[in-house]
């Protein structure tokens, strides 16, 4: 949880600032109370896939560059996390309650995800049902769904 906080702060970090060393991350991080080694920070970078361009006066800056699906992705993330209501779970089945309307685009965002507990789900005008092969990965499904809404 920690590392996808600081992933996240980092993307922003990266975004709104010109940070054109790992050192100055680190002071960004840093300053943002995330308390990490260079050595971290450059594994965060790898593993953020952040890279180089070219930025002001031809000096170099590091920026992210998220191809188009991931863009999607995102969004789909973002219906999600805006139009979930609740999430339960009853024997074998995630029942996940949405805002009125929006299920199908929910159900696209847990198609999206690409969760491997998933057999098959159902999903109605606030209601999305997901099948999954045992109450206990139901209950592992159901808290991994809302981790997701946490973040």
């Amino acid at each position: 949880m920690k590392e996808k906080q600081r992933h996240l702060k980092i993307l922003e970090l990266v975004k709104n600032n010109y940070i054109e060393t790992q050192e100055e991350l680190t002071a960004l991080l840093h300053n943002a109370g995330f308390y990490v080694t260079q050595a971290t920070v450059s594994r965060d970078i790898r593993e953020l896939k952040l890279s180089k361009m070219p930025g002001v006066n031809g000096r170099l800056r590091y920026s992210t560059q998220i191809p188009e699906d991931e863009h999607v992705k995102e969004r789909l993330l973002n219906v999600f996390r805006q139009s979930v209501v609740k999430i339960d779970f009853a024997g074998n089945m995630v029942v996940i309650k949405t805002l009125e309307g929006l299920a199908m685009a929910v159900g696209a965002s847990v198609d999206a995800m690409g969760l491997d507990e998933v057999v098959g789900s159902i999903a109605g005008d606030d209601v999305i049902i997901c099948v999954v092969k045992s109450e206990e990965i139901a209950m592992q499904l159901m808290n991994k769904l809302n981790g997701v809404m946490a973040i």
